[in-house]
């Protein structure tokens, strides 16, 4: 009867430690997300920063590491807005375009189900509400924009520090455990450190087999700019699963929406079937698998909750945070089962 208390106490105290450490992390977003990104940002060019070291000193090689990274993610937002000013320069012939479709799909939705005139008038006036109020809707986007912003300059800024003073963390570390714990400590410090470095070199190989493979679907199929398409929906996979859907709603964006070809949308579906096929069967395995021990089910656990936790950026820092937890739990002879457990291995 003792053991079973025992056994009732603490699965009830690790349910209810596990849903306020969830909600915590969600309430503590505007903290934490920018904080572990930098983490996860300043693994991946911890080598590049270690050699540049050996010529440079370690503050000059931390702030060029962080203006590196900086000017990346500067480039990246510069594709995706010339895409997105792109669209709106069409937007005009798209909607032009469109407009006989989207009556017929009306008129195809009043004679096949049970929907009438005023239920299609109430979601188009429902879906304009905002249209209604712009000062509400500028007030929204710059309070959005405004932390945004803020979250965006502090990641570069804590980058720095963490590469600037690493080895005060690394001896924090190695000092908060005894004596006999040092080395496992040491092992599991240069294990997680590998591990970003490793994911991300996979997923730039994989998204560089991707962006070829794109282009050439989406060139036979019609697309308008099917480089530039490419190249951002090779670049998304970063956003596991999801990442892929907004690539296929952009390709069909520029393709189909623009021209109302319907071939074009089937080259489309059918560039974005045989690529995801050949990405999971084939790309995903061997190209990043192998460079990031975490079992497939546990990967999409771990997206998912990103997703509840931190929304889009919870969703990129699943896999590599994932993979680390996974380092540290198989370091550990306590906790050495569920590492175990969330391992692709077999032990």
């Amino acid at each position: 009867m003792i053991s079973k208390k025992k056994l009732l106490f603490y699965s009830a105290t690790i349910i209810v430690a596990t849903y306020f450490l969830f909600l915590g992390l969600t309430k503590a977003k505007g903290f934490f997300a920018p904080m572990i990104t930098a983490v996860i940002l300043s693994l991946i060019v911890l080598p590049l920063s270690q050699r540049m070291e050996r010529k440079l000193k370690r503050p000059l090689a931390a702030i060029l590491n962080s203006l590196l990274l900086f000017l990346i993610s500067i480039g990246l937002m510069a594709i995706v807005s010339f895409q997105v000013r792109s669209f709106a320069e069409d937007w005009p012939q798209i909607k032009e375009t469109m407009e006989p479709k989207i009556e017929n799909a009306k008129e195809f939705a009043l004679e096949h189900t049970p929907l009438n005139k005023q239920d299609i008038e109430e979601a188009k006036n429902s879906s304009s509400t905002m249209d209604l109020q712009p000062g509400k809707w500028a007030k929204t986007f710059m309070s959005g924009l405004s932390s945004f912003l803020a979250n965006y300059l502090l990641t570069f800024v804590y980058i720095f520090f963490l590469l600037n003073y690493r080895h005060i963390f690394k001896n924090f570390l190695l000092r908060v455990f005894p004596d006999e714990k040092q080395q496992t400590i040491k092992t599991i410090i240069v294990k997680s450190a590998e591990v970003a470095p490793q994911y991300l070199l996979g997923k730039l190989i994989l998204m560089g087999l991707l962006a070829v493979i794109y282009s050439i679907g989406l060139g036979i199929s019609g697309v308008n700019n099917f480089i530039l398409v490419s190249v951002i929906a090779a670049v998304l996979t970063l956003i596991p699963y999801i990442g892929n859907v907004i690539g296929f709603v952009m390709a069909v964006a520029f393709g189909f929406l623009t021209s109302g070809d319907i071939t074009v949308l089937i080259g489309i579906a059918l560039t974005f079937t045989i690529t995801q096929f050949v990405e999971s069967y084939v790309l995903q395995p061997y190209v990043v698998g192998e460079r990031v021990d975490v079992h497939p089910f546990f990967v999409i656990v771990s997206v998912i909750l990103g997703n509840m936790v931190w929304g889009v950026i919870g969703m990129i820092l699943a896999i590599p945070i994932m993979a680390i937890i996974t380092v540290v739990l198989l370091n550990i002879r306590q906790l050495r089962p569920f590492g175990i457990l969330f391992s692709k291995k077999e032990f």
